[in-house]
């Protein structure tokens, strides 16, 4: 019987529909022994270890390097719980032929409703309100409004889509960065597509929105914070990696921006002395922006049915990342 293991930890030891499916399709479904691999910091001799005899694996933060995969024979199918796939070496899990699987229609919601949340939290000054309200303070701060101001969405995949018309129905006016948008969305919500540096110069609000690449490491730097609006803040619930944090630290504490909303860090999660924690004008929650009671039980699901699906011979389109190997796709 092939085994299933689900690592992402909010899944963990739960009856839900996306258990059922696997083990009606004839799957052992089975959970890791240390509860927290999936949030990445395990090494690679613990992840293989981990993995023995998993033919198939609900992935999340652990790392699937070369040596990883290398390793495991057996394994056909890393199904990642989300749609950042950062954390797996593709070009070798194509080489093992491997399929590297996302869950593309499963929590962009979610994700947009915790930006939104976070841009909320740092436009009404929701963090040092709170602190000074419980340390007998009763400060009358005047408050930065959302409506009328302007929101750069940095990538307008399904996520940056999703605010984008929540931020619209807020009165907000929406500008947005993306090499390959979709033009009918663009149209119908009259957005203006703009070049990076104007984003960078124009937005009140920066929110994230792109995949972790060569090309986006450290995008947002020095140098592009120098470029953003006097006052302007970001929100990252994408991928700490974007984002140079001793960079934005400096940004911050000089004062030429405003504010921060991260839930997401460069190491995860991040040390106590991470300096960007001792701020009070930074918001942050932990790497928890895909996961809500309707976006996890959805990623579930499109998880399993992928994993159903290369079990049977059938390939699940548009959530395959190395694509190659449909042509003669085969499980054993």
């Amino acid at each position: 019987m092939p085994i299933v293991q689900i690592n992402t930890e909010s899944m963990l030891h739960k009856p839900a529909p996306y258990v059922d499916l696997l083990r009606k399709a004839g799957f052992e479904v089975r959970y890791p022994r240390n509860p927290q691999l999936g949030r990445g910091g395990c090494d690679e001799q613990t992840v293989i270890e981990e993995l023995q005899d998993v033919s198939a694996t609900i992935a999340t933060a652990e790392r699937y390097t070369q040596h990883v995969i290398a390793s495991l024979p057996q394994l056909r199918v890393i199904a990642r719980s989300g749609v950042g796939y950062d954390q797996v070496d593709v070009e070798s899990a194509t080489e093992h032929r491997v399929a590297v699987t996302i869950t593309p229609t499963g929590n962009h919601e979610a994700v947009a409703e915790l930006a939104l949340a976070l841009l909320f939290a740092v436009a009404k000054r929701i963090r040092p309100g709170d602190i000074a309200v419980h340390q007998g303070e009763w400060p009358r701060t005047i408050l930065t409004p959302i409506r009328t101001k302007t929101l750069g969405i940095l990538g307008l995949g399904r996520i940056g889509r999703s605010i984008a018309v929540r931020a619209i129905a807020l009165g907000m006016n929406v500008i947005a960065h993306e090499m390959y948008p979709d033009q009918n969305f663009v149209a119908q919500h009259e957005i203006e597509l703009v070049d990076f540096d104007s984003l960078l110069s124009r937005s009140d609000f920066i929110t994230i929105h792109a995949p972790l690449t060569e090309e986006t490491r450290g995008l947002l730097n020095k140098n592009a914070f120098g470029k953003m609006k006097e006052g302007a803040a970001l929100i990252n619930t994408a991928r700490g990696g974007i984002v140079v944090e001793s960079d934005l630290h400096e940004a911050l504490t000089s004062g030429h921006l405003s504010a921060a909303g991260l839930d997401v860090f460069q190491q995860e999660p991040p040390s106590l002395d991470n300096p960007l924690l001792a701020l009070d004008c930074v918001v942050t929650t932990p790497h928890i922006a895909g996961s809500d009671e309707i976006s996890l039980e959805k990623v579930g699901i499109e998880a399993a049915e992928c994993i159903v699906k290369l079990h049977r011979g059938q390939w699940p389109e548009g959530a395959v990342v190395n694509n190659e190997l449909k042509a003669g796709w085969k499980w054993a």
